[in-house]
Formats: structure tokens, C-alpha cells, sequence
């Protein structure tokens, strides 16, 4: 499956079919909050949060892909990965938001001049 932050692709045609979006929310454990407040005194990058981030990313893409094909699509374009930090009543998530729009590619269109 094509998925691409491309709004177009350009050579194809195209069939547009909806749009499509997944969220994953997860809670943020407080070892991980501890250790990152400690960086957070003497600089550093936090790599338990950018891991944390990097799966969820890749798990929304994939979910995103599931449900373009549950819709009967071959791509995906258009694709915006956000991710935001929820705070209520002394809890803390963090979400990763995946949208787009699904498409059925139909054949790549053939070029003019060769």
C-alpha cells in the first residue's frame, strides 16, 4: 500500500474514497516521567519518550493502512502524524493522531511523450 504526505500522486489516476484516521493513546508511566524530569535539570535527550513515540507512530501508520483497506483503498495520501500531550486530574497521556485520505490507485497513467 502507497501511503505518502503527498496530497497527490502524480502519474496515477486515482479514485477517492474517504477520509481515514486512527488515534492511540497511551498513559505515561511514572519511571519514565522521573527520568525525564531529571534530564529536564541537566540537558539531555529523553530516549525513553522518543521510543515510545517512534512505536506509536509506526503503530498508527499500520492501523491507518487496516483501515484504508477495510474501506477497499490501495493508498493513502494526504498523511498528518501529530502527537499531544492530555493532562487531566494529575494523569498524564499522550496521543499520536494519524489522518488521511484513502484512495484506490488505478493504474499509473501513461506519459505522453516518450
Amino acid at each position: 500500500m502507497i501511503v505518502t504526505t503527498a496530497p497527490i500522486l502524480q502519474g496515477y489516476e486515482l479514485s477517492y474514497i474517504g477520509y481515514v484516521s486512527v488515534r492511540n493513546v497511551r498513559a505515561i508511566n511514572i519511571f519514565r516521567d522521573f527520568f525525564t524530569s531529571f534530564r529536564d535539570v541537566i540537558g539531555g535527550r529523553s530516549l525513553s519518550y522518543e521510543t515510545l513515540m517512534k512505536n506509536m507512530e509506526k503503530e498508527v501508520l499500520l492501523e491507518l493502512q487496516e483501515k484504508a483497506k477495510e474501506m477497499h483503498a490501495n493508498g493513502v495520501i494526504a498523511v498528518d502524524v501529530d502527537f499531544d500531550n492530555i493532562s487531566s486530574k494529575g494523569k498524564s497521556l499522550i496521543m499520536c493522531y494519524a489522518h488521511g485520505t484513502a484512495v484506490y490507485i488505478k493504474s499509473q497513467v501513461a506519459e505522453k511523450y516518450k
